[in-house]
């Protein structure tokens, strides 16, 4: 029986070293994964970075939404969340890149990615202290919001399902709605 070699899994510096060349990818447990997102990842996608960029913006202190950013997380992980949200006195400088672990991360269905976004994604954010996780299911109309009840929780011990009848809240969020029937709505953008 013969053996083959396997190859090493690729590290975050080799992965930030790679110039881009134009599709969104991510590096998860040492593979290079590629994000090829659908319209309707698009569209949910805009609509939950609107509102979310809606509400850190109508009043000051509420820190600062941005679309994918490269985020360090380990050796072998650099994610690139849908949206990112930092609370304010979390924001990183724009030199800082790549970027700390977020307060929130969302992860929006794609063919090409959900089982990592479900799986190692959503372990390694949980194991290196995200506060707050959306999976945003467009299959299932959902979000399931995992959460720590506090700063010193080990892990997310808190799961809560958002249907698409119901309004999506964060106590991260003060004031924060969102009614799911528009983020998972027609093609027509809510204004």
């Amino acid at each position: 029986m013969s053996t083959m070699p396997v190859a090493a899994p690729m590290t975050a510096e080799e992965y930030l070293a790679n110039p881009p060349d134009g599709r969104r990818c991510e590096l998860v447990d040492g593979v290079v994964v590629v994000n090829e997102p659908r319209r309707l990842h698009q569209r949910v996608m805009f609509r939950l970075a609107l509102a979310l960029h809606n509400w850190t913006s109508e009043q000051p202190g509420r820190g600062e939404m941005s679309l994918p950013l490269d985020v360090l997380i380990d050796d072998h992980n650099v994610f690139a969340p849908d949206i990112l949200w930092y609370a304010e006195g979390n924001v990183p400088a724009d030199a800082a890149w790549p970027y700390p672990i977020p307060d929130l991360a969302v992860e929006i269905r794609s063919p090409s990615t959900w089982r990592y976004d479900i799986g190692a994604k959503k372990a390694r954010y949980e194991q290196f202290g995200l506060p707050e996780l959306w999976l945003v299911d467009t299959a299932g109309d959902v979000v399931m919001a995992f959460r720590r009840s506090s700063k010193k929780a080990p892990d997310f011990d808190v799961a809560v399902d958002f249907g698409r009848s119901e309004t999506l809240t964060s106590p991260l969020l003060p004031g924060f709605a969102l009614a799911l029937d528009t983020a998972f709505g027609s093609d027509e953008i809510a204004t």
